[in-house]
């Protein structure tokens, strides 16, 4: 067993009114809800996880995506490989146009999670500075994220970060893989795959890109099943809660594998931007007769055309 210590993540030496954080006020939150898990560099191979070089290189095809984009945006896309920190956690932060994303080697140390899963983990923390409406505090007028509404807001919120995580992240970074032959090399369950293909009516690679992206979403839920001792996600077993409210903060392991599994199936170009401002624009949405692909009412809140 590795040592559990309890830890803080470093807010990078500035003051808390210099810097914004995709996570909690005092920086201990962030992919994950606040945890005091710590798996150092030296545990590595023992309890799972992903190797160093799988780590950097999840890290590196999906910063030679976004950092262009990030550009194009205005900031500067900077991604910290915190390789031999034992934190199982990872979060973004902008400071000016410096727009930061830690990962954390911790995180890739543990048992649930797989090169594909850590992509998404990189994905989830840029979809907090480009992945769209709903952001964080729009719903209560900013607060400490910057301001009211979704303009005044620069972080999206945790669902949303989830969705753009798998409704163009992962596709963008994957499309140009062999996914057929990778996902034929995997555990599917049979629920996912008859969902890909209905959604991509059969198209043998964009099925496969589809499966790929849902079962980087079933390793990550895992954690989170691992983590608050929840029973193990399922594709077929969908949250049935209904918020009343837009929820801006973590959803259930369970709430936030039915997001990305959601995200996989829409069937949205992923070369349709999202828009930061309203939550239809590039996405699945009920306004636009959608059935498939949609948000999770357990966290989402669709605002009616």
């Amino acid at each position: 067993m590795f040592t559990t210590l309890k830890t803080t993540v470093l807010i990078f030496g500035l003051s808390f009114a210099a810097v914004a954080l995709a996570c909690s006020i005092d920086g201990k939150g962030g992919f994950l809800p606040e945890n005091d898990l710590y798996i150092p560099a030296n545990m590595k191979g023992i309890n799972g996880g992903i190797t160093e070089a799988q780590f950097t290189e999840a890290i590196d095809k999906v910063e030679a995506i976004y950092a262009p984009i990030v550009a194009s945006m205005g900031g500067k896309l900077e991604i910290e490989r915190k390789w031999n920190d034992g934190t199982v956690n990872a979060y973004a932060s902008q400071t000016g146009n410096t727009w930061k994303v830690a990962m954390f080697g911790g995180l890739a140390r543990h048992q649930t999670i797989t090169a594909d899963g850590m992509s998404l983990v990189v994905c989830h923390e840029i979809g907090h500075h480009i992945g769209g409406a709903p952001k964080k505090g729009a719903s209560t007028g900013g607060g400490w994220w910057g301001g009211a509404g979704n303009a005044g807001s620069w972080a999206g919120n945790e669902g949303q970060s989830d969705y753009f995580a798998t409704l163009k992240c992962l596709r963008k970074t994957f499309l140009n893989d062999n996914n057929v032959a990778i996902v034929a090399a995997m555990e599917v369950p049979k629920s996912l795959t008859e969902a890909c293909q209905n959604s991509t009516k059969n198209d043998k690679e964009d099925t496969a890109l589809c499966v790929r992206g849902g079962m980087a979403g079933k390793s990550v839920a895992d954690l989170f099943s691992a983590l608050s001792k929840l029973p193990e996600t399922k594709f077929d077993t969908p949250d049935p809660k209904v918020v009343s409210k837009m929820d801006d903060n973590h959803p259930q392991a369970q709430c936030r594998l039915d997001t990305y599994f959601q995200g996989a199936l829409c069937e949205i170009s992923f070369n349709e931007d999202v828009s930061q401002k309203e939550e239809v624009k590039g996405t699945c949405h009920p306004s636009l007769g959608h059935k498939i692909g949609l948000r999770p009412l357990c966290w989402f809140k669709p605002k009616s055309k």
